[in-house]
């Protein structure tokens, strides 16, 4: 099925711009739904059209939809956000106001990113797409999500609409500033030093997102996305010599070895997906931290 012709949401944040870079690069035909396009020159530059509204604009939405053969969905409101109305009125609601106007303008595919968030912390081992997730989680950013999912399942299931959902682990490289935005979070959280995060390069990002957007078969289906190695905590604080301001030195034995650790061998097997930048220490040593 031909996907050339593609919407972007969230085209000016952090994941979002370095994908859209690099897809403009491939040659694919860009359409971005921005706020404010004084923020995308950069994108428009290379061949970015501009579709200026909300999630929240029907007449935005259909505009940015119209003669689009697949959506992928980025624009989020995150975690560090202290607006929860804001986080669900963008994460669940502006999502399924989005992939309703996709329906109505005939889009071929829908694809959304997620995160890993969405679990919890309780797994005994790597967590998988199918495990259950509590929508009631108290955390805005990830219940948000949990809803949008959910409502896209039902979109599929009950309209046949072809969604996939990719729920990222921590995304990191390209000279991202979010390692550094979290590690202060992390001691805030008093997250345990050997607690380990699973984290996923720009790259692989990009990479899976091009491999669900043109792989048939997989209508419906979530998959998780991060690298080969995850990262202790200790060892990210570390590498910017943050790491005994940042944990407790009382701090007991580590309770929930699975926390934050993700399962992707479903995205392996469906796609043939292999991370191209394996783990953090790779990025460090290619200098694409």
């Amino acid at each position: 099925m031909n996907m050339k012709k593609i919407l972007v949401t969230g085209a000016t944040g952090k994941v979002g711009s370095r994908f859209v870079s690099r897809i403009l690069a491939k040659g694919y035909d860009v359409r971005i739904l921005v706020r404010d396009a004084a923020k995308a020159p950069a994108l428009v530059e290379r061949g970015a059209e501009v579709v200026i509204g909300d999630l929240d604009n029907s007449d935005a939405l259909s505009a940015a939809v119209k003669g689009i053969d697949a959506v992928i969905h980025m624009a989020a409101y995150f975690r560090t956000v202290n607006d929860t109305e804001g986080i669900i009125r963008t994460n669940h609601a502006g999502t399924v106001a989005l992939a309703n106007a996709s329906i109505a303008a005939g889009v071929k595919r829908f694809i959304f990113t997620s995160t890993g968030n969405v679990y919890g912390s309780d797994y005994q081992r790597p967590s998988k797409e199918d495990d259950v997730v509590n929508i009631n989680d108290p955390r805005a950013y990830s219940s948000s999500k949990i809803a949008a999912e959910n409502e896209l399942i039902s979109l599929y299931k009950n309209k046949g609409f072809d969604i996939r959902i990719l729920r990222l682990g921590f995304v990191y490289g390209d000279r991202d500033p979010h390692i550094e935005e979290i590690i202060p979070i992390l001691k805030k959280w008093k997250r345990h030093s050997a607690s380990r995060m699973h984290m996923v390069h720009h790259l692989d990002v990009a990479l899976a997102l091009t491999l669900l957007l043109h792989a048939d078969g997989l209508n419906g289906e979530i998959f998780n996305v991060a690298d080969d190695a995850p990262i202790s905590l200790y060892e990210l604080a570390d590498s910017f010599g943050l790491a005994a301001d940042t944990f407790d030195p009382a701090e007991g034995p580590l309770v929930k070895p699975f926390e934050g650790i993700m399962d992707i061998s479903k995205l392996r097997n469906s796609t043939g997906f292999r991370p191209l930048v394996p783990s953090y220490y790779v990025a460090r040593d290619l200098d694409i931290l």
